[in-house]
């Protein structure tokens, strides 16, 4: 009986220097069950983003069969009103919460993507990129297609104030 209760008092010195190591790393690393739920309550900046991303993308898909590139400003108009119930969505589902959201479309950084990421000159794959209020599109095979939006999302909480600016991309980009 004694060895017995030996093996057992071993067995429990064992399983206590293996757990060590994780107490103290819970310890020293902190824990939250849930960080992207707290992050989220803090900050729902990167929660707009990610739904104007997915938008983006589902109304660029429909620009390339429908307009060809003389009418290039005409398919700048429509993609901005299809986008524009998700915008509008988006600047007032929080504010009963007390979030107030703000979405603007931004020129400059949609205009700084074009000169990175659409090739010029003679060798280029496809037609010329334009930057036309926010949206850059190009001209492939005499379509127009949505490369990239340029949008300033700026999320104000009782917590303070968060101003990104971001270039989300359209199937063609």
């Amino acid at each position: 009986m004694k060895e017995r209760g030996q093996l057992v008092l071993v067995a429990a010195v064992l399983v206590a220097v293996a757990l060590a190591p994780v107490v103290l790393a819970y310890l020293q690393l902190g824990y939250h069950d849930d960080v992207r739920a707290a992050s989220a309550v803090d900050d729902p900046t990167g929660d707009t983003v990610r739904v104007l991303d997915r938008a983006v993308t589902r109304e660029s898909e429909s620009v390339p069969g429908t307009y060809p590139w003389a009418e290039r400003s005409a398919a700048v108009t429509a993609f901005r009103e299809d986008l524009e119930p998700v915008r509008s969505r988006l600047q007032t589902a929080e504010i009963e919460r007390g979030t107030v959201t703000e979405i603007e479309y931004n020129a400059t950084a949609a205009s700084t993507w074009q000169s990175t990421n659409c090739p010029s000159g003679s060798g280029r794959e496809f037609g010329p990129c334009r930057t036309d209020r926010g949206v850059v599109v190009q001209d492939r095979v005499g379509r127009t297609h949505v490369l990239a939006v340029g949008v300033d999302v700026t999320t104000t909480t009782d917590q303070g104030e968060t101003e990104v600016t971001v270039v989300l991309k359209g199937v063609g980009g």
